[in-house]
């Protein structure tokens, strides 16, 4: 299954290079790993090695992969982007690759993306255009199945990578709750916290912990 997917985002890239970058984006590794925290993106360094040869990434995150075709394919040109003005030595983060700046907004706008500021991380927020979405149609791009990454309950929130990856809705998973109980000697007063109820002697009175508080 998650081969078919992976074969749609590797054409989806060709079409997309040559619609939108005239076939100058080299060969590179998409991959789809868990990344609750950006839907994509790009590494600076050539981080897979095949044969003799190495390459930079694109992951396109596992959790979000539930969005329409036509979203998924906007992170993927997003990253697309970072990867077309990497080559080119053209500064378009700071802050860590946090901040995207008027030079992504420029090179992203020229390719079907519509893409708003947002406070921190700059001109990073991603949608399709009308005219991105014909081009994925128009080339028969579609989902060869749906299916997504579901092994954590998430909530909305904002987050970003730190490798120019799309930031806007980003879900991170819900804090775990934290309960304990407090055990106490009613012989001598010493006391401890458990985060389960459990049963303990004190060694010092001979006598069971009793549990006082949750």
């Amino acid at each position: 299954m998650l081969k078919d997917m992976q074969a749609m985002l590797e054409e989806a890239y060709k079409v997309l290079n040559r619609v939108y970058f005239n076939n100058e984006l080299p060969t590179i590794v998409i991959s789809i790993m868990s990344s609750p925290r950006s839907k994509g993106h790009f590494t600076v360094g050539k981080v897979w090695r095949a044969e003799e040869n190495h390459y930079n990434e694109i992951n396109i995150s596992a959790e979000y992969l539930k969005r329409p075709i036509e979203e998924v394919c906007a992170t993927l040109m997003h990253e697309m982007v970072h990867y077309y003005n990497h080559i080119n030595g053209v500064a378009d983060v700071s802050h860590s690759g946090r901040y995207h700046n008027k030079n992504f907004l420029r090179e992203a706008s020229k390719r079907g993306l519509i893409i708003s500021y947002q406070q921190y991380i700059g001109y990073s927020v991603t949608k399709p255009s009308k005219e991105f979405t014909e081009v994925l149609k128009a080339n028969n791009i579609e989902k060869p199945i749906d299916m997504n990454r579901d092994g954590e309950n998430y909530t909305i929130g904002t987050g970003i990578d730190n490798t120019g990856g799309t930031d806007n809705n980003i879900e991170l998973p819900k804090k775990p709750k934290c309960s304990t109980r407090k055990y106490q000697c009613m012989c001598c007063g010493n006391s401890f916290r458990a985060t389960k109820d459990i049963n303990v002697l004190c060694l010092d009175c001979d006598m069971q912990y009793v549990k006082v508080t949750k």
